[in-house]
């Protein structure tokens, strides 16, 4: 049989938690990395965020990027960037705030510098930009909030614990790649960054919903072989769904980006990809064995870890398992329970 196939009946035994410090280790060097890189480099928030001016024109005339660039510099513009959008077909403009006056400046300017009024412009003060950060981390927190609740009324506290900070290694590392990348962070990001938590969430509440049943069918079990025998269990389902996720957000992000240049897609797909990949490998590789080495400083899950051995309780879960099968299987053939002797007489009568 091969590895695969074990994967999707649930039958390996990866000890996701016997190797718990390589996963802290590999989780902290990218968090160190994301966090130094936006120390460093620091986030492009679109105009959304910090205000400013946006303006899109056909370039009728032909003007280059480096020409229009110094035309708005001599009005009293000096933080201007100017962006060639399908080999200079159209030019995208952007400013921070600049007033009334020097805006009305710099449009005489693109509009003589290109031929052609500009069909998409976009102003944004930095009273609306302040709000809309404001609201995009208001949405985050409300998102972290729910997530808490709710694992917390489903299942424990501990595993809400441990799934937020599966929830904040994503989000840090997907945020980590913008600073390196330097890709511009629009409301489109924040509502891409949400969708990708709550991807990760569910990859994480399935491991945990499996360690939760796990607990009620084995008295004798140390937490971590729970876990351990739970994921195995999930492994081949996560890797599915993670699998058949990333196929279209790979497509849009490198086809349609990249090679056919639709760049409005790529911090969106950017988002989703670095996420959904983030988030399938905390919730497989970091949420559960920080759930067990948590649970297990607990009295009555440290003394079974002092008892059993992982290798022949995982086992006993398995056999347990195994067995739980059989009889649902067998119940099933046998079908409903026909009424016989004196029960089925005094039924007719």
């Amino acid at each position: 049989m091969s590895f695969f196939t074990r994967i999707t009946r649930g039958e390996t035994e990866i000890p996701f938690t016997g190797q718990s410090k390589r996963w802290f280790g590999i989780s902290a060097v990218l968090i160190v990395i994301s966090l130094a890189a936006l120390g460093v480099r620091g986030l492009n928030l679109g105009v959304e965020f910090t205000g400013g001016v946006v303006a899109t024109v056909e370039n009728l005339n032909g003007v280059s990027v480096a020409d229009l660039t110094d035309a708005i510099r001599a009005v009293g513009v000096d933080d201007v960037t100017v962006q060639a959008i399908d080999d200079g077909v159209s030019l995208r403009i952007q400013t921070p705030d600049v007033g009334a006056e020097t805006e009305a400046g710099m449009l005489d300017v693109i509009t003589t510098e290109a031929g052609v009024q500009p069909g998409d412009l976009e102003s944004v003060g930095p009273t609306f930009g302040a709000l809309v950060a404001q609201r995009s981390l208001q949405a985050l927190g409300v998102f972290l909030g729910a997530v808490a609740l709710f694992i917390t009324w489903r299942l424990e506290f501990k595993m809400a614990i441990a799934g937020l900070v599966a929830l904040l290694h994503d989000l840090t590392i997907a945020v980590g790649v913008y600073a390196i990348t330097g890709l511009p962070v629009t409301p489109a990001t924040v509502v891409a960054l949400l969708t990708i938590l709550g991807y990760s969430l569910y990859d994480t509440v399935v491991v945990f919903d499996k360690v939760d049943e796990l607990v009620t069918v084995e008295s004798r079990a140390p937490y971590s072989a729970i876990v351990d025998r739970a994921m195995n269990l999930v492994l081949g389902r996560s890797i599915a769904t993670s699998f058949t996720s990333l196929l279209p957000v790979g497509s849009i992000l490198f086809i349609g980006a990249f090679v056919l240049g639709a760049t409005s897609l790529r911090a969106f797909a950017l988002a989703l990809f670095v996420g959904i990949t983030a988030g399938t490998f905390s919730s497989i590789f970091l949420a559960g064995p920080l759930l067990a080495v948590w649970k297990e400083r607990e009295g009555e899950w440290e003394d079974r870890r002092e008892r059993y051995g992982d290798t022949e309780v995982t086992a006993d879960i398995t056999d347990v398992l195994r067995a739980r099968e059989r009889a649902e299987r067998e119940k099933a053939r046998q079908g409903p329970p026909t009424l016989t002797g004196e029960t089925g007489r005094q039924s007719r009568r």
